[in-house]
């Protein structure tokens, strides 16, 4: 069994905002696989489904972002999940909004669901695609909570579902591909706008 999850918040006042962008990109691979992630366990709505044959859990864990892990670790028990055979979606703010960065392991980078599922596996060796937010101001943390909890702008909506639907190609071909091809193929580089958005 491989294990994909994508973080986000649950509710529908956080169904469009940028720290959703995990959820937003396993519904679209849901879609891909034929499959609702409806079923409630482990504190997360959830599905089971075959891509290329290989059976795969789709995980949205419903702790809200910062205790995701506890989710995902339950799954993992359960299962007995390798942590080579786990895939995390996430949000990710030092990332302009369009790109798409997917990385074997290594830290949280910040990102605070993810940091509570590294935790909670006693590893970082959990392969993830980051889906990049854009930052308010950098330097300014004040602003954090307000802007992964706001909407992407009209003027860049289009940049940021080609990015939702670029993830959710990558994690289907995680599921069948060697990484490197899969990193090669879908890794998006967005150069960064010398304009800082501001709330």
């Amino acid at each position: 069994m491989k294990l994909i999850a994508g973080l986000g918040n649950p509710g529908k006042e956080y169904a469009e905002t940028r720290h959703n962008s995990g959820f937003m990109a396993i519904d679209c691979l849901a879609d891909k696989a034929g499959v609702s992630i409806t079923s409630e366990k482990w504190n997360a709505l959830t599905a089971v489904c075959r891509i290329e044959g290989q059976p795969v859990l789709l995980m949205k864990p419903l702790t809200y972002m910062n205790n995701s892990g506890s989710a995902v670790s339950q799954a993992v028990n359960f299962y007995k999940i390798e942590p080579e055979d786990i895939l995390i979606l996430h949000d990710d703010m030092d990332l302009p909004v369009g790109s798409v960065r997917i990385r074997k392991k290594g830290s949280s980078g910040g990102q605070k669901g993810m940091k509570s599922i590294l935790q909670c596996l006693g590893t970082d060796a959990i392969a993830r695609i980051r889906i990049g937010v854009g930052h308010s101001r950098h330097g300014e943390h004040d602003l954090v909570p307000d802007w992964v909890l706001s909407s992407v702008p009209k003027a860049e909506r289009d940049i940021f579902q080609n990015s939702i639907r670029t993830a959710a190609e990558a994690a289907y071909a995680w599921v069948y591909e060697d990484m490197d091809q899969v990193m090669s193929r879908y890794n998006i580089k967005i150069k960064e706008s010398e304009d800082k958005v501001s709330l």
